[in-house]
């Protein structure tokens, strides 16, 4: 399976998109303004202690409070507290965690108020970004990630990846770690470290570790501040998902460009090869047909093959997703076998769709009924299968007496969500528009004001093929009279992304110009 990724960088926003086999499998979209990415670590104050949920609201700088429940906290909370108060007395000299004296565990089932106290300041990392009309979930047992190993401070326990199944490279990874971790460390070993030399993990290791123990170098009692940010969500992408299975990502904007080499440089430099700069001047996801799948695979209904799709609504509760067998009721086989082939497929969609849209949750889908035993634990093996590569923790149940399955996948972040309906550009949704005649010449209009309005800039026309093939047609056309009516040279562009009579102005930079 080939394994590409391409970044589409604006001024806005730094959207992600993961490709196997040409096909779209996940989306990620990145504010240039967001904060509370999961992982930070965060000098917060504590606002507000609720004794009946057993949880406490914490400043964080976001405009709301954050959670943070007792179970959430870990069972070194006392040893992160105590540390963190020695980094914040000045009189006091900075040592190393390794000299650490550790405290005794927090009672797994005792209260937060306990332990917390309102007004005092605490070490808090981000584990759900801030979703909806909610603040970020916050947890107090911190791990910071890297390439092959998780460091967990005030913890001794080393963890193995259940996927590396060879027991003798479990032996040897655990020996390799026990004898170079520092004390009072815990190390959870990736996948991606599977036959990695000691060199290369103890080197990791130590950047870790000085990363933590930095973090609290003059620290100072201002809270809310940001102690760690974690990797911008490129970087941690690649860092999490990057094997030899990537062929290419591409990259269209320069800055980002030299970031990414430079992080696959330091990490994985066998691999900085792949890291390309796409220069074109057809837009990045336009060149690899994504706006086309994103626009197919975002709606309420997603066809899948021969004519079955899927209908998939979302409430504040769970998500629903019914599977249809469409013309698939018209074939020939017999009605247990449309059943399972239909099913089969719908699964493998529906696996695609949960990576895709980042749905979390409870998932409840409504597979077309099946009377054989047979069929239906062959297609809850086959769920299970297709859920292997999400990365998101997932529980699946068999299938019910009613023919329903449940799964609960872990969420950490908003659901990805892309407008696929368009309202008319020209009506403005009212169902009139004005005389198509008149088009060219309000057109126009827009043109000589945005060419006055920005003499400095190479403008762009984005419009849809139809209308830019018009403007272009013949040796005079009407885009080169325009040209040479204004002296000015304007591009004009054909854009799939675009209505049939909307269009848009962009500079050169791609960024779109508001008129």
């Amino acid at each position: 399976m080939s394994k590409e990724l391409v970044i589409n960088s604006s001024s806005s926003e730094v959207v992600i998109a993961l490709l196997e086999d040409k096909n779209l499998v996940e989306l990620n979209k990145e504010k240039n303004s967001t904060n509370f990415t999961v992982g930070d670590i965060y000098l917060g104050r504590i606002k507000k202690i609720m004794p009946g949920l057993n949880a406490a609201f914490i400043d964080v700088g976001y405009e709301k409070d954050a959670f943070l429940h007792y179970l959430d906290m870990g069972a070194q909370f006392r040893s992160l507290n105590k540390y963190l108060k020695m980094a914040l007395d000045t009189r006091q000299k900075y040592f190393p965690l390794s000299k650490f004296q550790l405290e005794p565990d927090i009672d797994k089932n005792g209260k937060i108020q306990q332990v917390l106290t309102e007004g005092h300041t605490i070490i808090v990392q981000v584990a759900k970004e801030p979703i909806s009309t909610k603040g970020p979930r916050l947890a107090s047992e911190i791990s910071i990630a890297g390439r092959n190993l998780v460091l967990i401070p005030f913890s001794d326990k080393i963890s193995i990846s259940q996927k590396i199944q060879d027991n003798s490279e479990r032996d040897r990874l655990r020996k390799l770690i026990q004898s170079i971790k520092p004390q009072n460390f815990g190390v959870i070993v990736r996948t991606v470290a599977e036959t990695k030399r000691v060199a290369d993990l103890d080197a990791e290791l130590r950047e870790l570790v000085q990363k933590w123990e930095g973090a609290f170098v003059n620290l100072r009692n201002k809270p809310p501040k940001l102690v760690l940010g974690e990797l911008n969500r490129t970087s941690a992408i690649l860092r999490d998902m990057l094997n030899s299975e990537f062929n290419n990502v591409y990259i269209n904007d320069k800055k980002l460009y030299d970031e990414t080499r430079e992080y696959i440089k330091s990490v994985a430099p066998d691999n900085e090869k792949i890291i390309k700069l796409y220069a074109k001047s057809q837009p990045i996801f336009e060149n690899f047909g994504l706006e086309k799948q994103i626009k197919s695979l975002f709606g309420k209904t997603v066809a899948i093959q021969k004519g079955a799709y899927l209908v998939i609504e979302h409430t504040e509760a769970l998500h629903v997703i019914d599977v249809n067998s469409g013309n698939r009721s018209q074939s020939e086989n017999n009605q247990e076998e449309n059943a399972i082939d239909v099913n089969l497929v719908a699964a493998q969609e529906i696996a695609r769709q949960l990576r895709l849209r980042d749905m979390g949750g409870i998932i409840v889908i409504d597979f077309i009924d099946m009377h054989q035993s047979d069929n239906k634990q062959q297609l809850f093996e086959k769920m299970k299968e297709f859920m292997g590569p999400d990365r998101a923790k997932h529980h699946i149940l068999p299938l019910s007496k009613f023919g329903l399955m449940q799964i609960t996948r872990q969420r950490v972040r908003p659901e990805m969500s892309v407008q696929t309906v368009e309202r008319c550009p020209s009506c403005n949704g009212s169902g009139e528009v004005p005389p198509s005649i008149l088009f060219v010449d309000e057109l126009e209009n827009h043109v000589r004001w945005t060419l006055k309005k920005h003499k400095n800039k190479k403008i762009t026309l984005k419009l849809h093929p139809y209308v830019a093939s018009y403007l272009t047609k013949g040796l005079f056309s009407i885009g080169w009279r325009w040209r040479l009516k204004h002296l000015r040279r304007l591009k004009i562009k054909p854009s799939n992304s675009n209505a049939f009579l909307e269009y848009s102005f962009c500079d050169n930079k791609g960024d779109k110009i508001f008129i």
